[in-house]
């Protein structure tokens, strides 16, 4: 889900610091197209009181803890979206997806013994995710690409937030000449590239290589003799796609070299190889009501003629279109496919890791089936044995100098609105008024995490609201098209809960004090066709105990989740649930909330 929570107060309002503590996604040994789901914690709102807006967002602070129970690596594929289990098994063996939420636009590399993959962020900042990982399937953020949006344009700023589901778009990471090199396009604004020595950075400021509108799914190539290569699509123009040689330092198209290499049927995710002599274009199509599906063609001249093609598996629609991705060759010579797959609920589009079997000179994707097409494959041996089973950063206690790579703020941020240092060991965020009244998208400086899909997550965040004021309102929110969230809002001297989704508020009890707990717990229940939510929060005025859970400071608002201060769950008194909500939410605007 992506939504973001309106920070506003007037400049005098010091704003509200908060401290959150993730917990990793517990893997018991022996998370464009596609919406995906996002949690975020949310602060202060206008000094001007506007009461349909819950100050919750994009996710901020979020501690996550997902369980999964182990499973036969072998057992069949569970209905779309139950998975019992999911990436490293500890025996050796991997269930997909090997990332549960959603990294979309996926491309993959292998440098040495280590891989890299890159994902779109769209209009999420920093830009454009990287993922490290040393044997395919246990992945960990290295980073990102782009830490400056304006150098796309002004309408990613946090003064204009006009980009939402353009931004980054899908893209390719290279290894070349001792760097590391990334491209990637923008619907609106053209095709961009940088270069790093360190996947970790720092990466070169964005150089933009065009300034056309409507083209998509670029990768870069270089030949044996040096000669760079980008080949791209134009999708407003019926999906024709061209291939241009670069300039030598891979900064700009020799346009006089364009070649028309592809065309048609939504023909895009392009990728360039070469292998034993020939060069291979990967591509994806999507045909009538078969799906999307990967297909590639080849030819002995990087410029063609294509004409040998290949379908290279089927569209898998009960295994939502696996077709976005990178091919990678291991150390020990397999092949592997790392992709996107799903339409949007609040997985987005999660990674599975499919072997690749060479059949004929074509590298046919997944299982081969009687019809020699791949299919989707669910489980498999480890590409590289003996590894630790690891998970993508979650938890942080904001005692770092710089925001680790997990956060991603909802548009470029207003750097003067949030600080680390001003109370260290604390995120503060000095929250300004809304673009818009009234309208989450439109609230600049919040910050997210992608949420798992899996069948037990739990987020749990401390608020200090010592700097809470009349008209403003903090929070913790589910979001993507649609958001439900749970916050606390001042009128006057009053602090209130109040649940929210969408449109709808639901008033809840009054409380006292500075300190407040949130907690969001969410999946797959057995037996469930649908999954549920609870919301709970817990403060010394709501709490059946008399001791304050956690510490209480006299600072301003600040959130954090660690599991040594976490109160007992006997003290979370108030509760709002939600069920039968696809995405968390309810499109009806018609959660069933209860208030204990």
């Amino acid at each position: 889900m992506k939504l973001p929570f309106p920070y506003a107060i007037a400049a005098e309002y010091l704003g509200s610091a908060m401290r959150v503590h993730a917990n990793a996604p517990n893997h018991p040994t022996p998370r464009k197209a596609g919406i995906a789901s996002r949690l975020t914690i949310g602060h202060l709102w206008p000094a001007l009181h506007f009461p349909m807006r819950l100050l919750l967002g994009l996710l901020l602070g979020l501690a996550m803890l997902c369980a999964a129970p182990l499973a036969d690596a072998g057992e069949a594929a569970s209905p779309w979206g139950h998975w019992p289990a999911w990436g490293d098994q500890g025996d050796g063996t991997y269930r997909n997806p090997v990332l549960p939420y959603d990294y979309s636009d996926l491309d993959c590399i292998r440098v040495g013994a280590d891989y890299y993959a890159i994902s779109s962020t769209f209009q999420f900042s920093p830009g454009m995710v990287i993922l490290h990982s040393r044997d395919l399937v246990n992945w960990t953020i290295a980073g990102h690409v782009v830490h400056d949006l304006t150098r796309i344009g002004p309408e990613l700023n946090w003064d204009r937030m006009n980009r939402y589901g353009k931004g980054i778009w899908a893209g390719a990471i290279r290894h070349h000449a001792g760097k590391f090199r990334v491209y990637f396009g923008t619907p609106d604004e053209g095709y961009f590239m940088t270069t790093a020595t360190n996947v970790a950075g720092p990466w070169e400021p964005l150089h933009q290589v065009t300034k056309d509108l409507g083209w998509d799914d670029c990768c870069p190539f270089w030949d044996d003799d040096g000669q760079g290569y980008l080949v791209g699509t134009c999708f407003a123009d019926g999906y024709r796609t061209y291939l241009y040689q670069l300039s030598p330092d891979g900064r700009d198209l020799i346009t006089a070299t364009g070649r028309l290499i592809n065309s048609g049927l939504g023909r895009e995710a392009n990728k360039l190889y070469k292998i034993n002599g020939w060069y291979y274009h990967l591509f994806s199509e999507h045909k009538g009501n078969l799906g999307r599906y990967l297909m590639m063609q080849r030819s002995r001249n990087i410029f063609g003629p294509y004409t040998e093609v290949k379908q290279l598996a089927h569209p898998g629609r009960d295994a939502r279109e696996p077709n976005q991705g990178g091919l990678v060759q291991t150390e020990k010579g397999e092949w592997y496919f790392l992709t996107h797959h799903g339409t949007g609920a609040w997985e987005g589009r999660c990674a599975s890791l499919l072997p690749v079997t060479w059949t004929n000179g074509w590298p046919i994707i997944g299982e081969i089936g009687p019809d020699g097409l791949g299919r989707m494959v669910w489980s498999g041996r480890k590409p590289v044995a003996d590894t630790p089973v690891i998970t993508p950063q979650t938890s942080d206690e904001f005692d770092q100098a710089s925001l680790p790579p997990q956060w991603e703020w909802n548009y470029q941020p207003r750097p003067d609105m949030w600080s680390l240092r001003e109370r260290p060991g604390w995120l503060r965020l000095h929250a300004y008024r809304p673009l818009q009244p009234d309208t989450l998208l439109k609230a600049g400086n919040t910050l997210t995490q992608r949420t798992f899909r899996t069948s037990t997550n739990e987020v749990v965040l401390k608020l200090d609201l010592s700097g809470l004021t009349d008209g403003q309102k903090a929070g913790l929110c589910h979001f993507s098209q649609s958001h439900s969230g749970l916050g606390v809002s001042q009128t006057g001297r009053v602090r209130a809960l109040e649940f929210r989704t969408n449109d709808r508020i639901t008033p809840g009890p009054a409380i006292a004090g500075n300190t407040l707990w949130l907690r969001s717990t969410w999946g797959w229940e057995a037996g469930a066709s649908t999954p549920t939510a609870w919301m709970a929060a817990c403060s010394p005025a709501l709490a059946t105990r008399t001791s304050s859970p956690g510490e209480t400071t006299g600072e301003t608002a600040s959130a954090s989740t660690t599991s040594t201060t976490n109160p007992t769950p006997a003290t979370w008194t108030s509760i709002g649930f939600i069920t039968n909500t696809p995405d968390l939410t309810n499109a009806n605007n018609e959660p069933k909330t209860t208030w204990l």
